[in-house]
């Protein structure tokens, strides 16, 4: 009897939505849920795109993987950042360990997969991949069968941060529905053991279109042409989730899952403007309209610390003997970093409430740190605001992205649903159960197919 496992990843899909104000537009999922088990699933600290898909297929946290975000600290200067790519990770994935026990895997849409390494299956790499010129296939030439299959398919949606929202819409489904109608080919043309893929389109949805939906949101338009187009969407979600069970058998489990879920955005915190007010951070002038933060505009001499944007705030200390003009002492780095931590989750909003802000400090949090982690993670607001990495606002808050159109915020808890194959080692619960751990998810697969769980990975079988 040949064990199969099918993943299916849809990014940023939120518990609210699939487990409850969308259920009843979702009866493919909603039987799934019936006949197996489901919850929600905690994410990694921080609950963001990359490094989570690659933790899940790792069992390693972002600090055991050395990838803190899209975009990591190369070295200790100040303007090396690299964007994270599968060369990044150096510790085995799932389709890696399977593939020693002679299991063979397509792997779709993956995050960090980019650019494709040789492996026992096939691969079509992620939305990090510059274009389809580029080493997106494993083997090559399933590029050219993609071709015949999805002539249309897209990697991503270019400038998906827009106002023109109907366009984006279309651009949306057209997007989803290609990649499932490939998925669908590799699934039924393909001699594959485990079948994982991921679809961005979610992600972007709720980016663009929470507004919409989300009665809380301080941007909710009642009445709007696109107030169900969130709903619309996890209907197209659940249907092609449909036509992908009706290709595989009892003899498959399947796993429907997130890599975090999704909540509205408040607004931002402009770090490198609070960090100035805090007397932190040194520009050599002042600019004099909203302008991107970038190291040339510093007076190194006269800082102690500076900010990234993005939807969680990293906090970088100018260590002296560390950084190239480090001014802060070895000895005073973590009278340092707790003084930070205590003034920013002091942060109010503009009435004065305390906006409950929680800052992580990376060894308290990883089993390890490589290569070079923030010196402290901040979600601001938990999470309801994001950080804001520009100068020049005069104030330590915005309401508008610096980065483009943006409606909501990641959440800690993505979602899992799990019906086990008709020889399944999972126990037979059925319903919603304990939520559980996006390390778990590797785990559980080696699992299923008998193969020792390597002691390093971080979570345990469901």
């Amino acid at each position: 009897m040949k064990r199969r496992v099918l993943i299916i990843g849809w990014d940023c899909a939120a518990p609210e939505l699939v487990f409850d104000a969308f259920r009843d537009d979702m009866p493919n999922t909603h039987r799934l849920m019936a006949e197996g088990i489901y919850g929600e699933l905690e994410s990694t600290i921080p609950p963001i795109t990359v490094p989570a898909w690659m933790c899940m297929m790792t069992s390693r946290d972002p600090g055991e993987l050395g990838i803190y975000g899209f975009r990591n600290r190369k070295d200790y200067s100040y303007d090396a950042l690299t964007i994270a790519n599968a060369h990044a990770v150096k510790v085995p994935t799932l389709w890696d360990l399977l593939g020693q026990a002679q299991k063979k895997s397509v792997v779709l849409g993956v995050p960090l997969t980019y650019p494709a390494k040789p492996f026992p299956g096939w691969m079509v790499t992620s939305f990090l991949t510059p274009d389809r010129n580029s080493q997106w296939t494993f083997p090559r030439r399933l590029s050219r069968e993609i071709t015949q299959v999805a002539s249309d398919y897209m990697i991503d949606i270019p400038n998906f941060r827009t106002d023109r929202r109907t366009e984006l819409e279309q651009q949306l489904l057209k997007m989803t529905t290609e990649r499932f109608k490939l998925a669908r080919h590799l699934l039924q043309t393909k001699d594959w053991d485990l079948f994982t893929m991921v679809e961005m389109g979610s992600d972007r949805l709720h980016h663009a279109f929470w507004r919409f939906w989300d009665k809380t949101h301080r941007k909710y338009e009642p009445d709007s042409p696109f107030s169900e187009t969130m709903r619309n969407y996890y209907r197209v979600l659940d249907a092609e989730l449909g036509e992908m069970l009706a290709c595989v058998d009892e003899d498959t489990t399947v796993i429907i899952l997130s890599d975090h879920g999704a909540k509205r955005m408040d607004g931002g915190i402009c770090i490198n403007e609070w960090l100035q007010k805090h007397g932190y951070l040194t520009l050599k002038t002042e600019p004099q309209e909203i302008t991107r933060w970038t190291p040339d505009r510093v007076n190194w001499k006269e800082t102690k610390a500076w900010g990234e944007g993005g939807y969680y705030g990293r906090i970088f200390i100018n260590v002296e003997g560390r950084e190239p003009d480090g001014t802060v002492k070895a000895e005073h780095y973590e009278t340092i970093r707790d003084e930070l931590k205590a003034q920013l989750e002091a942060i109010v909003d503009e009435d004065g409430n305390n906006i409950n802000t929680r800052v992580f400090k990376p060894e308290a949090v990883y089993r390890e740190c490589r290569n070079i982690a923030p010196d402290l993670i901040v979600y601001f607001g938990n999470l309801y605001w994001r950080s804001v990495g520009s100068v020049g606002y005069n104030s330590i808050y915005t309401y508008e992205n610096d980065t483009g159109p943006d409606d909501c915020n990641h959440a800690e808890m993505g979602i899992f649903i799990l019906k086990p194959a008709s020889h399944s080692s999972i126990a037979r619960q059925i319903g919603n159960v304990a939520a559980k751990s996006i390390y778990d998810i590797a785990p559980t697969v080696l699992n299923e197919f008998g193969i020792d769980i390597p002691e390093a990975m971080q979570g345990k079988p469901i």
